[in-house]
């Protein structure tokens, strides 16, 4: 279990670089990673997971499905913004995630912000303040970026809190099966609607869409969700924020795209208050 976590977090991290690579527009990309994924699992879901599927209550099923539309926006806006911003500045203000989780969690569940949460929200919001503001001073095309990468955290975070009370009803395999493919519908119909082709890419480009949904998807994605109930939650948290480190690393090898001081800086204050955010709730959970 402690070589799937690194091969995940490995396999996460290489995901800027690999949409970095393909040639199409971001919401076809992201439609691409997720259909593929989709089209992988369902063979497997329809013969071992029949019997779950089939007790899925109405009230679950529009939950599920709301899930799966958070985590289309969730892909749709973060791909969006390699656009037009840095690889570094993409991935670190995604990964905050936690950040909304816990003020979501506040506002709408009226879960309580301890102490050592609230000072690391606080902390994190001064480091997306930092990365923003570098590039706002770059150009509005790059904070145009930095705001949707914060919007795909929103979104992530929304998947999160709704599909929550679902993946504690279902196996693995049926839950990402749902949500995947909902995700790779909702994005079909958004790329349609915003008059993007389908089809028609190099076989170049299709290589990198397969790598997409075989890497950071599956491997990445499903190894995290896989490892929450065998190792302790405070290790999957930690492991994530290797994310933003090493796809910084490989963009620097492969896109030669070096984060300026203001990023480091600005990454280093966001990464600690998101450790300072996640640890208790993450010890409380996953104990000694």
């Amino acid at each position: 279990m402690y070589v799937l976590l690194p091969l995940g977090v490995f396999a996460a991290s290489s995901a800027a670089v690999l949409i970095r690579m393909c040639d199409a527009p971001p919401l076809v990309i992201a439609a691409y990673r997720l259909g593929i994924a989709s089209v992988l699992l369902l063979p497997i879901a329809a013969v071992r997971c029949r019997e779950e599927f089939k007790g899925i209550e109405s009230r679950d099923r529009v939950a599920l499905l709301l899930s799966g539309i958070f985590l289309g926006l969730h892909f749709a806006l973060w791909i969006t913004s390699l656009s037009y911003t840095s690889v570094a500045s993409s991935v670190l203000l995604v990964t905050t995630s936690p950040i909304f989780l816990g003020l979501g969690g506040w506002l709408l569940l009226r879960e309580k912000i301890d102490v050592q949460t609230g000072i690391g929200i606080a902390t994190s919001v001064v480091g997306t303040g930092i990365v923003t503001m570098n590039d706002w001073g770059v150009g509005q095309h790059a904070f145009s970026g930095d705001v949707m990468a914060l919007g795909g955290a929103v979104a992530i975070s929304g998947h999160l809190m709704i599909g929550r009370h679902q993946r504690q009803q279902l196996g693995l395999i049926p839950y990402i099966t749902v949500v995947n493919t909902t995700a790779a519908a909702s994005l079909i119909c958004i790329s349609l609607a915003f008059g993007h082709d389908l089809f028609g890419y190099d076989n170049r480009t299709y290589k990198f869409f397969a790598l997409l949904a075989l890497g950071p998807q599956l491997l990445g994605h499903t190894s995290f969700n896989y490892a929450l109930k065998r190792v302790p939650p405070v290790v999957i948290a930690l492991a994530l924020l290797a994310e933003p480190i090493g796809s910084a690393a490989l963009a620097y090898v492969v896109l030669a795209e070096s984060p300026g001081t203001s990023i480091f800086a600005g990454g280093a204050v966001i990464l600690c208050g998101i450790g300072l955010a996640i640890w208790p709730r993450s010890s409380a959970q996953g104990g000694p």
